[in-house]
């Protein structure tokens, strides 16, 4: 399949890495990886095994790409506003685009831009940073659930797991998008919060019970956010303790809210976080925690930055 990857971060240039090792034409829209691609490729260290690929085909405008079959998408979502320069020249009569960005709203901002009927939306469950220009470093999981945004049946969700798999991912369709993006968020918003509030990795707060209660207690608002959407099924509030004890196992993981902090780098707290809180509250659910963790992280932000991120569409 001809594939393009928009959002070469760790997760676009992991994933894209292994859909060219795993024999599809892969595109990179690159922008600090283009030079040290171009000379030396692109080197996974990976959990199951270091590769290295020698020949990228890497770019610094999507129109030297244009039209492919799928369109990955992994921006960070505060760059969603330039959707149209960057994905449009890559749509061709059937194209597919599938976003794998965190958060909420993602898909109805791809399908007011290119229509519904295009949009896919995947949740991953990865764990990998970017290491030196040219190197990436997956750190665990990667499991990635795919599903449709509009479209009624299964069959390109299905493609694309099949896709996914035959590259060494494990991935599932899924039948309620919603249900996985929420899942998600039930990790997402107490540690990549936390983390990036207080600088502190993912070891740290877990290992101090003040912190690790308090993330446990914004999993449980989120939880009953979720709850209150119309999901296919409820999400258990077992879930918190799965994803704390399998969190133990990631050791002194920053989560890239904590990068993004620590480089300088506009946080995700509109589809993160502004977007869920609005959410639950049109349920008349409260998230007091959420909601406290978000205004902190807003106002440690630079003023710019924060009166940007209110001024996103929803």
């Amino acid at each position: 399949m001809r594939i393009a990857i928009v959002g070469a971060g760790a997760l676009g240039l992991y994933y894209g890495a292994l859909l060219q090792r795993g024999g599809n034409d892969v595109h990179f829209l690159l922008r600090r990886d283009y030079q040290a691609i171009r000379e030396k490729g692109l080197r996974v260290e990976s959990v199951p095994g270091d590769f290295h690929l020698a020949r990228v085909q890497g770019y610094l405008s999507s129109a030297e790409i244009g039209p492919v079959e799928l369109v990955l998408v992994g921006l960070k979502t505060f760059a969603n506003h330039r959707y149209g320069e960057l994905i449009a020249p890559l749509v061709g009569a059937d194209t597919m685009i599938l976003t794998l960005q965190n958060g909420l709203g993602n898909e109805e901002a791809l399908a007011a831009r290119f229509g519904a009927e295009r949009v896919l939306g995947g949740v991953a469950f990865l764990c990998a940073n970017r290491g030196e220009p040219g190197v990436v470093r997956h750190l665990g999981a990667g499991r990635i659930l795919v599903g449709e945004f509009r479209r009624q049946g299964m069959a390109r969700a299905e493609l694309l797991a099949e896709l996914f798999r035959g590259a060494g991912v494990e991935c599932q369709a899924a039948a309620d998008l919603l249900k996985a993006r929420w899942e998600k968020l039930v990790w997402n918003i107490p540690f990549n919060g936390l983390c990036a509030l207080l600088g502190l990795t993912v070891a740290d707060l877990l290992h101090r019970p003040v912190a690790r209660s308090l993330v446990g207690e914004i999993m449980l608002e989120v939880i009953a956010a979720a709850n209150s959407q119309g999901l296919s099924e409820a999400l258990d509030n077992s879930l918190a303790g799965r994803m704390i004890e399998f969190s133990e196992g990631l050791g002194a993981y920053r989560p890239s809210m904590l990068i993004d902090r620590e480089e300088g780098r506009e946080l995700e707290l509109a589809a993160i976080f502004a977007r869920p809180l609005a959410a639950g509250a049109c349920k008349g659910v409260a998230m007091p925690r959420t909601a406290m963790l978000h205004a902190m992280l807003e106002s440690t932000e630079p003023i710019d930055a924060a009166v940007a991120a209110d001024q996103l569409p929803t």
